[in-house]
């Protein structure tokens, strides 16, 4: 993992979780009333989160490689090579996913997970 700054406790748990395929653990890194927007796809509370987790990292065997961390103003943004089971239909062989996290109290309370593009 290469970074500009060190992930915050919470997030580096949330990575081990999903590594692990761990939904119960996955889940204990959001607060309750957190949401998660994923391929333009909105999952707000705790049970709503679970199932994505459930069915989308944990169901489909994701990992993450972080390759890159950045603090901007609080928030973190973490790149990472995502790898697992799912349909990779039309995806680059090298699959690097930006998530955007937003961290109160030590829980995530927000998620947006975007592919991004080079802007040039």
């Amino acid at each position: 993992m290469s970074d500009t700054t060190t992930l915050l406790p919470v997030l580096a748990e949330h990575v081990r979780a999903v590594n692990a395929f761990d939904t119960d653990a996955i889940l204990a890194t959001f607060a309750d009333d957190a949401f998660v927007n994923d391929a333009r796809r909105e999952f707000r509370g705790a049970e709503a989160i679970r199932r994505w987790a459930a069915k989308e990292l944990v169901g489909d065997k994701v990992t993450l490689d972080v390759t890159e961390v950045v603090d901007h103003y609080g928030d973190q943004i973490v790149r990472a090579r995502y790898d697992g089971e799912y349909d990779k239909t039309n995806l680059p062989g090298e699959l690097i996913m930006t998530n955007y996290f937003t961290v109160c109290d030590s829980k995530i309370t927000s998620l947006i997970v975007i592919r991004n593009q080079p802007a040039y």
